[in-house]
């Protein structure tokens, strides 16, 4: 699956979220996290697992999961590139709305 197409869903951002702030954790322990069933989250999992955010490592009984910052890397450099461009754009309405002003003073 396509990493922004995993990052549609607000349960797998959440997921994400809890593991940059927690680093590894057992599935079982991600799944307490939320209001529904272990195998949905399951699911989640293995959705992030396939987009290549997460990477799963077994011990033991346990499937450990953490982020892969690679790929947390790909993501915060695209959306760079949309801030950069969304920043173009405001800086040039700014100018234009500054020159605007300035050709409406009192005359």
């Amino acid at each position: 699956m396509d990493r922004f197409t995993a990052l549609a869903d607000p349960t797998r951002r959440a997921i994400l979220e809890l593991l940059a702030r927690r680093g590894e954790l057992p599935a079982g322990d991600i799944a307490a996290q939320f209001a529904m069933s272990a195998p949905a989250v399951s699911q989640h999992l293995k959705v992030l697992r396939e987009a290549g955010l997460v990477r799963v490592e077994r011990r033991a009984q346990q499937r450990i999961y953490r982020l892969n910052p690679e790929a947390m890397r790909d993501v915060e450099e695209w959306a760079g590139r949309l801030r950069r461009v969304w920043e173009r754009r405001l800086d040039a309405l700014d100018a234009f709305l500054r020159s605007e002003g300035e050709g409406n003073g009192p005359g």
